[in-house]
């Protein structure tokens, strides 16, 4: 079932622009569900496969997402094939130094340490730039310059629209090799019974730390393009706020899935669109909104995905298969 689910997602997602052709609008609402969702995905891989509780994933996006705006302010340079890979690094070497000192200590460091010490990181990012005059301040940076492959540059619609799809598609490959991998089977374990496989002599701290500097890539791969799609990135963008509504998208969806947090990114997205666009309850759809959170939260705690694909199936195999003869 959920290789089902996952083609009909992208499958959904491909026909999308052809379906909304004359609505620009919802073109860019799902461009930003589908940005987003890289930043979901990004907490799933932490949480959902590695155990990692980050409360600092935006820290990863927002850095990433001033480089890329100051590089085109001030060198004037906004190439994709640059800019975008450069974007995945800061957020990869930020993550991975923030690694080395929550991870790779001494001692194995506590999830309630590693929560913590993300959300500080984040809270601190949050108030170094709002009080920073070079990135903006409060006030952030506005009329980034445009996305751009040679002398194309790209704005808000279907072109964007391609590029967010098409970077999701292989951040999603990538991930779901490495779940399903060698190294996946070592997150399954960790996830199972922590202490066991470090008692068979396996470096867990050091696995985790490998797992959360790539989430940081894909963390920062988001950011920039929120950037760039937004034309703004301010301290908001790096603060706790966004790193919870990442869990949020992730838990809502269904963690540990990969194609939960997408999930739960578009319904989290599209109700928010929808309630806010409603006249009659335009003054309460946050306060709706936090309620159906909650009453999925709590009555199915593995997510919208948990009503369609059992534990098992989640849990899924790993490795190469071997023939049968």
């Amino acid at each position: 079932m959920l290789p089902v689910i996952e083609l009909a997602v992208f499958a959904a997602l491909v026909v999308t622009p052809f379906l909304l052709a004359d609505r620009t609008d919802l073109i860019t609402l799902v461009t930003n569900v589908i940005i987003l969702s890289l930043l979901a995905l990004s907490f799933d891989l932490c949480w959902g496969f590695s155990g990692i509780m980050s409360f600092g994933q935006a820290l990863f996006f927002g850095v990433a997402g001033y480089v890329v705006a100051l590089v085109g302010r001030d060198l004037e340079f906004s190439q994709l094939w640059a800019t975008l890979p450069l974007a995945m690094l800061v957020g990869g070497l930020l993550a991975a130094g923030l690694a080395v000192f929550l991870l790779l200590g001494k001692r194995t460091p506590s999830s309630i340490f590693v929560a913590f010490g993300t959300l500080t990181g984040a809270y601190a990012a949050e108030r170094l730039v709002a009080g920073w005059q070079y990135v903006g301040a409060g006030n952030g940076l506005s009329a980034i310059r445009l996305m751009a492959f040679g002398d194309y540059e790209f704005v808000e619609g279907v072109e964007f629209y391609a590029v967010a799809l098409a970077a999701l598609a292989l951040v999603y490959a990538a991930s779901r090799y490495l779940v399903r991998s060698q190294m996946g089977l070592v997150l399954a374990g960790m996830r199972q019974n922590e202490e066991r496989l470090a008692f068979f002599g396996y470096r867990v701290q050091v696995f985790k730390a490998l797992v959360f500097s790539f989430a940081g890539m894909i963390a920062g791969l988001s950011g920039a393009l929120y950037s760039y799609h937004q034309g703004f990135t301010g301290p908001s963008n790096l603060g706790p706020g966004l790193s919870t509504t990442a869990v949020i998208y992730c838990l809502f969806g269904g963690s540990g899935t990969l194609i939960g947090p997408v999930i739960g990114t578009a319904a989290i997205e599209v109700l928010s669109y929808v309630l806010a666009d409603t006249d009659a309850i335009r003054q309460f759809w946050p306060v709706i909104l936090g309620v159906v959170l909650l009453v999925v939260v709590a009555f199915q705690p593995s997510g919208l995905l948990g009503l369609l694909v059992s534990s098992r199936e989640r849990i899924g195999s790993y490795g190469a298969r071997k023939a049968v003869r």
